[in-house]
């Protein structure tokens, strides 16, 4: 008996040992794969910086890759690309914060059951087909109330780009808002505090790093976002704040270059790199800084 439970010891301990191992090798894959873009970015950008110095890439306001007198200024796509997202963090933010309080204080178990996983469906819907909403119903719609409004612009694609970050908001948010200890919600109607005031006054403060977090995280899935820019924004990179300007993205614009019409090994063709190289690095920042928020928020609402 004694050697069958040590042989069975032995053989759990094995099998722990296995899974340990794999999942070990799963975050080695993750990171890996991570750094391999990064290493590729680097190198094949390292080419164009040799001919466009570093000061004209981040200075000039023109994009025009393909004119005879090339202009290589990326403030023209990032402007498109932080235009379309901030207008989607304008649309996300109040609805998904509104939707985190009712899940977490004021929906019954059930509903909260039944409206999470159909929020969280709108992450799962292709974002080529929120590319064609927003071009052929969006846009028409918004036209109606904006003569002037040209077919392709900033407008409609930012409102529609919202309602893709709005799960991701939102499901953080509520984890979030669920983390802060019942006690504080018990001191506040103590205090003679109504629940909205509690809320308000009370819950969402303790949970603002968290909720920050949750901005941030969106905005880095928005920033990346390329097929409904693409469709619907545009194809014109031009530095403007104008929401019903036609605009290109950074991602948009790799889009493109991916579609053969540039040369392979053209300075074109090594500015899509370049382009890649700051999209990815602008969206690592904006998803570190939600992730080091998020963590800090758990922390200080687990001392409290």
């Amino acid at each position: 008996m004694r050697r069958r439970d040590q042989r069975l010891t032995a053989a759990k301990r094995t099998r722990e040992r296995i899974v340990v191992t794999l999942l070990a090798l799963s975050a080695v894959v993750s990171v890996g794969i991570t750094f391999s873009i990064l290493l590729v970015l680097g190198l094949e950008s390292y080419g164009f910086f040799q001919e466009v110095p570093l000061w004209r890439f981040l200075t000039e306001k023109e994009w025009s890759p393909s004119f005879y007198d090339k202009r290589f200024g990326i403030i023209a796509l990032a402007s498109g690309t932080f235009l379309t997202s901030s207008i989607a963090l304008i649309v996300a933010l109040p609805i998904s914060l509104l939707l985190a309080i009712y899940l977490s204080e004021y929906a019954t178990p059930q509903m909260r059951n039944f409206l999470k996983p159909t929020i969280e469906l709108l992450a799962g819907i292709p974002s080529v087909m929120y590319g064609y909403f927003a071009l052929f119903t969006v846009t028409p719609l918004l036209q109606k109330f904006i003569p002037s409004l040209p077919a392709f612009n900033a407008l409609s694609p930012g409102i529609v780009l919202g309602f893709m970050i709005l799960p991701t908001i939102t499901s953080l948010s509520d984890d979030v808002i669920l983390s802060v200890p019942q006690r504080i919600r018990d001191a506040s109607y103590a205090l003679g505090a109504t629940k909205l005031q509690t809320v308000f006054r009370a819950v969402l403060p303790a949970a603002r790093s968290g909720i920050i977090s949750a901005c941030l995280l969106g905005l880095a899935r928005a920033v990346g976002e390329t097929m409904l820019v693409t469709i619907a924004a545009g194809q014109v990179p031009v530095f403007t704040l104008s929401p019903l300007s036609q605009v290109q993205t950074m991602s948009a614009y790799i889009a493109f270059v991916s579609l053969g019409d540039i040369p392979w090994g053209s300075l074109e063709y090594k500015a899509s790199f370049a382009v890649g190289l700051s999209l990815f690095l602008s969206s690592l920042v904006f998803h570190l800084a939600g992730v080091i928020l998020r963590e800090r928020a758990l922390r200080l609402l687990r001392g409290l």
